[in-house]
């Protein structure tokens, strides 16, 4: 059925005001009221979107080109460093390991070819960033071990987005299928090893752009002191990147993460980050209602058995690598398990990679669409199973599945300064205060945080800081200063009244 633009529109944003605040209502959370939105308006239910949901996809992949920049924009250089063992522990493992069991398991339960199931196990080794980092926001998880941990580990398969198409030419086997008419980018029919170079090359190039030349047009646009025009360059530098990346074939979400790190480190990093924001918003919910309404039923219903043995295979695997890493690197059960769920799922640029193996004939075009139906089915299963494990966790985890409640600490020290919270905004206060000799209390009640704060030497107890006789057994009446820095804010309010 053909609509108008405005009609398209008018659907579109009706669907996610009436399904989010639905799906958030019954806790399911923002993601799944999107997707479910895209379900309805797909061609298997009301058909408001027909056989051009794939090509509103593709549009609406903006909203993950906005989401990477602000990632990028986050994490500076400095602090990337200071994360460099945990990404490169948890993530390295991760990915690697995720990739190796697959593999395993296509070539000796699917049959299929070495160079298909690397190409496949590689792409869907990686989990979705949009729907992770927006589940950790909504539920207030950003600042804790199970978010801290899935941060590091979607940081190194953003990362490992670059080798991985790299490598995909690689896999290309000339002569299994006729080269297509019509070329996706500049470096289409180039030999293997040339387009590797190539895509390293146009790295760098972005890299430098970004570094020496866009920086400093920054500076001449601010001095207009206009701000459509800041916001007018803001969407310039993200869709100019996006673009040079396209023409190589390479993701744009890719180029907008390497660029937003780039530009981190400059004084208009929050400026750029605020200008995006409310742009990425939309466009990414528009992304997961594409997600939706682009699950093909009809593959689906013709090839139930060998979807969902792909999606439970898929599911398992990850879970079970990323519970492995949990307790290698000493994780408490709680944050091993949510940790397992968040990054279960097959992410978005799987998407990006699994369509450039079609297009080097790796993956048939049959196969391809199968995976894409894989790929929607389990970012809709994630949040379903987030909920679940909400459910349990507040009915059976009051005996901690198990596990006897850790109960708060007996605080033998007491300071002028005590902080209340120690995630990202308290340790950055934490580390000032003891760069400066000056001694502080801290509370928190993750016992995985503050057993690994206690081996560098801060003096910390586990406790619920919002209650009021652990805070005067902490000396809150004496302490001189009272450094509040609970998510979300308003815990903090309630606590200073």
């Amino acid at each position: 059925m053909e609509h108008s633009f405005l009609f398209q529109a008018l659907v579109f944003l009706l669907a996610a005001v009436l399904c989010v605040p639905i799906a958030k209502k019954l806790g399911m959370g923002s993601v799944l009221g999107y997707l479910l939105a895209g379900i309805l308006l797909g061609p298997y239910i009301f058909g408001f979107i027909g056989k051009e949901g794939e090509d509103i996809l593709h549009a609406a992949e903006f909203g993950v080109v906005m989401l990477l920049f602000i990632i990028g924009l986050e994490l500076n250089p400095k602090e990337f460093w200071g994360m460099r063992k945990s990404i490169l522990g948890f993530g390295s493992i991760q990915v690697f390991g995720t990739t190796a069991l697959l593999f395993l398991c296509f070539i000796y339960f699917f049959h299929w070819s070495i160079q298909m199931s690397l190409a496949i196990s590689l792409s869907i080794s990686l989990s979705s960033t949009a729907i992770i980092l927006q589940t950790l926001k909504e539920r207030g998880l950003s600042n804790s071990v199970a978010g801290q941990a899935s941060f590091s580990i979607l940081i190194f398969q953003d990362i490992m987005v670059i080798p991985i198409l790299a490598i995909l030419p690689l896999l290309a086997i000339p002569g299994v299928a006729p080269i297509a008419s019509k070329q996706t980018s500049i470096i289409d029919g180039l030999p293997g090893y040339i387009q590797t170079l190539v895509v390293f090359g146009v790295i760098g190039l972005v890299y430098g752009i970004t570094r020496y030349i866009v920086s400093p047009l920054l500076h001449l646009v601010v001095k207009v002191n206009l701000k459509e025009v800041f916001v007018a360059a803001s969407l310039t530098i993200v869709i100019g990147v996006s673009y040079t990346m396209t023409l190589v074939g390479l993701s744009p979400a890719l180029g907008a993460f390497l660029a937003g790190i780039v530009l981190a480190s400059t004084e208009y990093r929050h400026s750029l980050e605020a200008t995006i924001e409310p742009f990425k918003g939309l466009l990414l919910g528009l992304f997961f209602i594409a997600v939706g309404s682009t699950i093909n039923f009809g593959i689906i219903t013709a090839k139930p058995i060998l979807i969902f043995s792909i999606v439970l295979a898929v599911m398992f695997v990850k879970g079970v690598v990323i519970f492995s890493i949990g307790k290698i690197f000493k994780m408490s059960f709680r944050n091993n398990i949510l940790t397992a769920i968040l990054l279960s799922q097959v992410g978005e640029f799987s998407f990006v990679l699994l369509n450039f193996s079609s297009t080097l004939y790796i993956i048939p075009k049959d196969l391809f669409e199968l995976l894409m139906a894989v790929t929607a089915i389990t970012m809709v299963i994630t949040p379903i199973l987030l909920v679940i494990y909400e459910i349990i966790e507040n009915k059976a985890f009051k005996s901690t599945l198990g596990e006897p409640k850790q109960q708060a600490d007996e605080i033998h020290s007491m300071h002028k300064v005590l902080i209340i919270g120690f995630g990202h905004f308290g340790s950055t206060i934490g580390r000032f205060l003891r760069a400066n000799g000056i001694s502080a209390t801290i509370l928190d009640h993750d016992p995985d945080r503050v057993g690994l704060l206690r081996k560098m030497g801060f003096n910390v107890y586990f406790g619920d800081g919002t209650d009021l006789d652990l805070l005067y057994a902490a000396g809150a009446e004496k302490a001189k200063y009272l450094i509040a820095t609970i998510d979300p804010p308003e815990v903090n309010q309630d606590l200073y009244r």
